[in-house]
């Protein structure tokens, strides 16, 4: 009897362990191969470069002025994100600063105060003397990290602002709408933090904010970043871009209308032909080695990667005109060259 027990138990366990092994392992990344671009070894002089580190982490420079959206690096794992609490990794922070070869930035803009998008930005700033540019949430999880107050801009919507060469103007936008309501409410409900956020904290402590889209001018070419695939009808109106980062996380659990609709407001209303997914990597993977998917666990909240990549594919073969690319890590990408003489 005791041995039947015992036999059952340790069952149990192994069945229990698998069951978490397979949620933390990764789901297929939801795009094409054939999208990759490979980085350069040797930048010509003036052009515009972005490099990537994954989700919507991205670093912009001219060779005069740098700077980046988001800035995150730390990684929590899944078991940590659902019953523990999280803080900027340092560790993680620094490799990837030194990776990205950063050392000074001007500017650090946290599409939202999610943890996945704003909570390293403050340490960011701090390590690099840069402006960390938000929302006043944002403001507020970089005030409860020590970040000093004249290093903290509060953005006004549709008002741009000069960086070097670059014009930059936050627009006010939605995130990714969740369609499981409970996930909905948990993540995107009583959106603003009205009191410094002082880490170790729950994961939904670092609660949504003011979403932005990012525009971007600069002499060479314009481009817009939509960090998270939600969208205003009609706010990108007046905001032509060659280039979109198009935030594609989770639109293959939206319904078709949606997800026409959001390639209409954000792809043909700036009237881009360069499309760069971001967003459709895992959350909780390193910050080395090759991109994955998300998470199966979190594949189950709010993603259908095969729609998702049906969805886009059908894109690029209705309109031939379009170039899909898919970045690498930390390898620079010439986004514009410079004009030539």
């Amino acid at each position: 009897m005791k041995r039947g027990v015992l036999w059952g138990l340790g069952l149990l366990v192994l069945i229990i362990a698998g069951l978490g092994l397979f949620l933390k392992s990764y789901t297929p990344a939801a795009v094409d191969p054939a999208w990759r671009t490979e980085g350069v070894s040797e930048i010509p002089q003036g052009a515009v470069t972005v490099r990537y580190t994954g989700t919507s982490t991205l670093l912009f420079s001219d060779g005069e002025t740098s700077w980046i959206v988001d800035g995150w690096f730390s990684r929590p794992g899944l078991f940590q994100l659902l019953f523990g609490k999280i803080e900027p990794d340092l560790d993680a922070i620094e490799y990837g600063l030194a990776q990205n070869k950063i050392d000074q930035l001007a500017v650090v803009i946290p599409v939202h105060s999610h943890y996945d998008h704003a909570m390293d930005s403050p340490e960011v700033a701090k390590r690099t003397g840069a402006i960390l540019l938000g929302s006043e949430s944002t403001a507020n999880i970089a005030r409860g990290w020590g970040l000093a107050e004249s290093q903290i801009q509060i953005a006004q919507n549709h008002q741009p602002i000069q960086f070097g060469q670059f014009k930059i103007t936050l627009i006010e936008t939605r995130h990714f709408q969740f369609p499981d309501p409970t996930i909905a409410e948990r993540a995107l409900a009583d959106p603003e933090i009205e009191d410094p956020v002082v880490p170790p904290v729950p994961a939904l402590d670092y609660r949504l904010g003011q979403p932005y889209a990012v525009h971007v001018s600069h002499p060479l070419g314009s481009w817009l970043i939509q960090g998270s695939a939600g969208f205003i009808q009609g706010g990108l109106e007046g905001y032509p871009a060659e280039v979109v980062f198009l935030g594609t996380g989770g639109l293959g659990t939206q319904t078709a209308e949606y997800r026409e609709t959001y390639w209409k407001e954000t792809v043909e209303t700036t009237g881009a032909k360069r499309i760069i997914p971001v967003h459709w990597d895992s959350l909780t993977g390193p910050i080395q080695g090759p991109f994955t998917g998300p998470s199966r666990a979190a594949s189950f909240l709010s993603d259908d990667g095969e729609k998702n990549l049906s969805f886009l594919k059908a894109k690029e073969s209705e309109d031939p005109t379009l170039q899909f690319e898919t970045l690498p890590r930390y390898d620079p990408v010439i986004l514009f060259s410079p004009l030539s003489d």
